[in-house]
């Protein structure tokens, strides 16, 4: 039973995946038919972003009162509706209404999943689903770029995906059942009663946002989170204009080039589930970070026919693969079960904001001083982040063996 539930689980985590990039893929053709400006796909992802935080932060008050599998059926299903919205939307101010519902559920999700499989699973499979959600995330455009190509316009391809959804909103609603047999298995082999291990969560109120950030240690969890989603996503949407005005690529290369990121992330996911198997999270964090770094220096060497920047932009993505899920994996053995929920809720919370503000912080660097602060930007990012990591291991790394 516990591996159907995870095979579920998987298939969650490719829908999560399926719309992330689609705005981006879709707005050239959303923004002419809807008669919006180019630069308001801002506001629509400012919105899902700010949804994403706002249910994020309530992901622990919600699971202990509903529990993981109600939290994530429900989001997964009003994900599906705000997609079939947007696939409606006769204008931008209907899209940006659907935003909202888009940006709950999916923080909904994102919280209730990573604590559960933390809590529940072995390392290797938060590297694996997470491998899943990168592949999700590259399939997307292909999907858009599917009802875009055939005629059926930018509406079918959000569609189609909301048809996904929905299927499995219904395949999660079928699958409740198992996530209580899951507890109670988990209950049995803790030495608990069923009805025990049912009980527990109500024992406890909800932290809040002072609670977790009293925890010892909570604020460079928190941090690291910051500083790994405003790398990742800085590296996500500048690796191209970086290319073209920094190095002189021409555009249709660059953007060629740039998906070798992702490409990295969604491979080295794949790759860190079985080192998992050897090392820990601590070091698998510590190998992730030292991988960051090397990619980082290599995009400073001046190779030839810009075989620096390829692997370099490579690299960087094979390190960053590790490390957002191997310091969910660890949120539970550093603070206790009883505590991960609120705090991975924190966790999601504070890895959208910083996916929010700081792509446009290096926008506003770029446009006044120079886009070649690229590489400087993500070091800078990722220095704090080792700082945190380190500091955080002083404090609780009695809790979780290197």
């Amino acid at each position: 039973m516990a591996s159907l539930l995870l095979a579920v689980i998987y298939v969650a985590f490719i829908s999560l995946g399926l719309p992330d990039a689609m705005l981006g893929a879709a707005w050239p053709s959303m923004s002419q038919d809807l008669g919006a400006p180019l630069s308001w796909a801002g506001g629509i992802s400012m919105v899902i972003s700010a949804g994403t935080i706002v249910s994020a932060l309530l992901s622990d008050r919600m699971t202990l009162r509903f529990g993981a599998g109600k939290v994530t059926a429900v989001s997964v299903g009003l994900t599906a509706a705000a997609l079939a919205g947007f696939s409606i939307a006769p204008n931008y101010w209907v899209l940006m209404a659907f935003a909202i519902p888009y940006g709950l559920g999916a923080g909904g999700v994102d919280a209730a999943l990573n604590n559960y499989v933390a809590i529940h699973y072995e390392s290797k499979h938060m590297s694996w689903l997470h491998a899943m959600w990168g592949l999700g995330m590259l399939t997307g455009p292909y999907v858009m770029g599917y009802a875009l190509g055939h005629g059926q316009g930018w509406g079918w391809g959000y569609r189609y995906i909301s048809i996904i959804q929905i299927v499995l909103t219904a395949l999660l609603i079928a699958s409740l059942p198992l996530w209580k047999q899951r507890k109670a298995t988990v209950a049995v082999h803790s030495g608990q009663s069923g009805e025990s291990a049912e009980s527990v969560p109500a024992t406890r109120k909800p932290l809040g946002i002072r609670g977790v950030l009293r925890i010892r240690g909570a604020k460079e969890i928190l941090m690291m989170f910051f500083c790994y989603c405003a790398a990742e996503q800085t590296a996500m949407l500048w690796a191209s204009s970086y290319m073209v005005l920094g190095n002189g690529i021409d555009k249709t290369t660059a953007a060629m080039w740039a998906s070798f990121f992702g490409i990295g992330i969604t491979a080295g996911r794949v790759l860190s589930g079985f080192l998992t198997m050897r090392f820990g999270d601590p070091i698998m964090i510590r190998i992730g970070q030292s991988v960051m770094f090397l990619g980082l220096i290599v995009l400073f060497v001046p190779l030839p026919a810009h075989a620096g920047t390829i692997a370099g932009l490579m690299l960087v993505g094979l390190g960053c693969a590790p490390i957002y899920p191997c310091v969910i994996h660890s949120t539970p053995d550093y603070f206790g079960e009883d505590k991960s929920q609120a705090i991975v809720g924190m966790q999601m919370a504070f890895a959208y904001t910083g996916s929010m503000l700081m792509p446009p912080l290096f926008g506003l660097l770029a446009q006044n001083i120079s886009v070649a602060l690229f590489p400087w930007f993500l070091l800078a990012c990722l220095a704090v982040m080792v700082i945190m990591h380190e500091s955080l291991r002083r404090k609780c790394g009695s809790a979780l063996s290197a």
